[in-house]
């Protein structure tokens, strides 16, 4: 049986010298880091004497491991540094304070960040239950929230030390940890170029969760990966020979693929063992196309074909633009194997473009963006060891990486995506448009938030409902800063104009009636017919949307001027009003301690319209009118009740009341134009605007003076206005 091959074979042993295990790291260090990598390994190895980990493997021997790994990967001293730290047993008595005067700022940070993913990576009790798109989210997210690309590469080799000394614990936790190996780690190995991590880590998990297939493909195989590694490297020794006699400039290759891998490809293609044809493969990059098909044939020359193993993707791309020659062949001691070939060109699109292949290996739906960045993230290990004094691109990934989206997850592990700024009213709304309607507060970390509170990723939300909670017209006011999402915004918007819905059927017919007795009183049009012709598929949406004011007289007017037949059989009418001549003063129309014709006059505080709840108050010079609302009247209460009168209106005719109005908005010009509309269709005068703005309320008011015939006519106008985008908020002023 073949056994899971270690990737990383300067693994270090407890008895080894300081001096001697750096001598075998990959990586080069300034005496100054050596200094630093001398003082941590003294540090865990003090604190980790005599303990173990719940793997029963010591706590030193896991933190070199560790650290050994990341070394191999060429990675910085602050990196192996950090992997000797992090999961130290008594962790917590070295403060972030003492780290970094010891280590660097750097180091506690790395620390900080490796538990932060660790804690995320763990949300979720049972990972092979989740959906895709909920572990591409998770793995979305662990990229986002490392500030520091090193903290993925920490908690990768962590998890590669984990799964070496898995089979020691419970089979049930072997099973969660593998799974979540499986989709979480190892994809993320792959898709930041970490081969050799990803291998390992695939094959352990395979052996774990199924462990009769790994035998069988082990057993079939016959042979040490390190065997079948020396008759690759045979292969590309002779490849290469033969293509540089044949003057054919080429970059020969080669790999041995691991039982994961064998065994993916079994499933997928339904295929026995003996069918695959590329067990064994390697890789011939040369300069142009012509060269491609001329190193087939010296390669064809060398091997004899297998029949039907040839696929030319050059002539035919794949539908991911994929470009090679692909060819299969009997080698040595008849042993199959694959070759491919392909220009220069072709393999860094393969590689890092539209066809990357951890895109074809994992299934995945493509995201652009997310693609691009990666793409970028791949060329780091290359970029660090051409650096190995100092690993420059950490700064650059920390402006660049995700800088449009943030990843947070739901009270249950769930992963949900939101742009940057989002707050957790856009939670909500993201998690459902009810909870969003409904939500009262929130909680992000276990600790109560504002609204307005700037979400980051890896945040953990909790929205708190309330059952009889609605949305307040201030969450669309950007400038209050409740929404970032056009998505939650759009929802609100959507539910003002439902609320808002049979109030708006109401105003819409009545302006409707009003409109077609304008324009001649037609008595027999059909109303469901003009909402056709005004192309509503319902008479009630026609209709609304007249009461909200987004259909103009004007317009009626177009759709009557129209040609077509509008009249119905069963004729409607309208009855005709009597026009009365309106009286000198609206006072008139009040009827005071049951007498009417009295000397009155209505009180400019509280500016009171026909149809409001009023009180007589009585003066030297007569009685002054008051809503029984005005702040003024509670006063007379208090002071003078003896003087309060009872009053009622009596009949007014048509006679006109001035009306302060307060409107909040950004837009007042914007506003100004909007609102004209509706005072036309409703045949109210606008007396004064005035613009003033509210800097501590960061926000601009239009006080306005309309002239209107009763309360209703009033509440109405109001009602449109409030509903418009440019408004946030509508009342009606009382003054002092």
């Amino acid at each position: 049986m073949v056994d899971v091959s270690d990737e990383f074979e300067n693994l270090p042993d407890l008895e080894t010298p300081f001096e001697d295990w750096v001598r075998r790291l990959s990586c080069a260090l300034s005496q100054t880091e050596l200094a630093r990598l001398r003082l941590a390994w003294g540090q865990a190895q003090s604190r980790c004497s005599g303990q173990h980990r719940v793997s029963g493997e010591g706590c030193f021997r896991d933190a070199l491991s560790v650290a050994t790994i990341l070394a191999e990967l060429r990675l910085d001293a602050d990196a192996i540094i950090a992997g000797l730290l992090h999961a130290l047993p008594s962790l917590e008595v070295l403060e972030p304070r003492y780290l970094a005067v010891e280590f660097g700022e750097v180091v506690p940070s790395l620390i900080d960040g490796v538990a932060q993913v660790v804690s995320v990576s763990e949300q979720r009790e049972v990972p092979g239950k989740q959906s895709t798109a909920q572990v591409e989210a998770l793995r979305k997210m662990i990229l986002a929230m490392a500030r520091d690309i090193r903290v993925v590469f920490i908690a990768l080799a962590q998890r590669l030390v984990d799964m070496r000394t898995l089979e020691r614990r419970p089979s049930a936790i072997q099973q969660h940890m593998a799974r979540q190996t499986l989709e979480l780690y190892a994809p993320l190995a792959n898709r930041l170029g970490l081969s050799r991590l990803k291998w390992e880590l695939e094959d352990r998990c395979l052996r774990l969760l199924r462990p009769a297939d790994y035998r069988r493909i082990a057993r079939l195989l016959a042979e040490r990966r390190v065997d079948r590694e020396r008759d690759i490297r045979a292969l590309q020794r002779r490849a290469s020979a033969a293509l540089q006699e044949a003057g054919i400039d080429a970059e020969v290759t080669g790999r041995a693929k691991h039982i994961y891998s064998i065994w993916r490809k079994m499933q997928q293609k339904s295929l026995d063992f003996h069918d695959l044809l590329d067990i064994r493969a390697i890789r011939v990059l040369v300069r142009t196309i012509p060269d491609c098909y001329a190193a087939l044939g010296v390669i064809q020359g060398l091997w004899q074909p297998i029949p039907g193993g040839y696929d030319d993707y050059i002539a035919t791309p794949k539908a991911n633009k994929y470009q090679s020659l692909h060819a299969a062949l009997i080698g040595p001691a008849g042993k199959s194997f694959e070759v491919q070939i392909r220009t220069r060109e072709m393999h860094q699109r393969a590689e890092f473009g539209i066809a990357a292949h951890w895109r074809y290996k994992e299934g995945g739906r493509r995201d652009a963006s997310f693609d691009d960045k990666l793409a970028w993230l791949r060329q780091l290990l290359q970029w660090g060891q051409e650096e190995a004094s100092e690993y420059a691109p950490i700064d650059r990934y920390k402006a660049e990486l995700f800088e449009h989206r943030i990843y947070v997850l739901t009270p249950r592990g769930d992963v949900l995506d939101l742009p940057c700024g989002a707050t957790p009213l856009d939670f909500a709304y993201r998690v459902h448009t009810q909870v969003g309607h409904r939500c009262r507060g929130a909680k992000v970390n276990a600790k109560m938030v504002p609204l307005t509170y700037t979400l980051q990723s890896g945040d953990q939300v909790e929205v708190l409902t309330a059952r009889h909670m609605e949305p307040s017209r201030d969450w669309l006011n950007p400038n209050l800063g409740y929404l970032k999402s056009a998505q939650a915004r759009s929802r609100v918007k959507r539910w003002f104009r439902l609320r808002d819905f049979d109030r708006n059927v109401i105003d819409g017919r009545a302006l409707l009636e009003r409109e077609l007795r304008r324009l001649g009183g037609i008595r027999t049009v059909s109303l469901e017919r003009l909402a056709q012709r005004a192309r509503f598929a319902k008479l009630d949406e026609f209709l609304a949307a007249i009461g909200r004011g987004e259909i103009t007289g004007g317009y009626i007017a177009g759709l009557m001027n129209e040609r077509g037949p509008l009249e119905e059989s069963k004729p409607w009418s309208i009855p005709a009003r009597r026009r009365r001549k309106p009286s000198r003063d609206g006072s008139g129309a009040i009827v005071v301690g049951g007498v009417g014709n009295l000397l009155t006059r209505l009180a400019q505080c509280c500016r009171p319209v026909a149809g409001d709840r009023i009180i007589g108050y009585t003066r030297n010079q007569g009685i002054s009118v008051h809503r029984r609302d005005c702040p003024n009247v509670a006063r007379l209460h208090k002071a003078a009740s003896t003087r309060l009168i009872e009053a009622v209106w009596g009949l007014s005719g048509e006679q006109r009341y001035p009306v302060d109005v307060e409107i909040q908005t950004d837009d007042p010009q914007g506003l100004l134009k909007a609102i004209s509309t509706v005072l036309d269709g409703e045949e109210v005068k606008l007396l004064e605007a005035v613009t003033r703005s509210e800097r501590q309320a960061r926000q601009v008011c239009l006080d306005v003076t309309l002239e209107v015939r009763d309360a209703e006519q009033m509440n109405r106008v109001m009602h449109r206005i409030a509903a418009m985008r440019q408004a946030r908020g509508v009342r009606r002023v009382t003054r002092a």
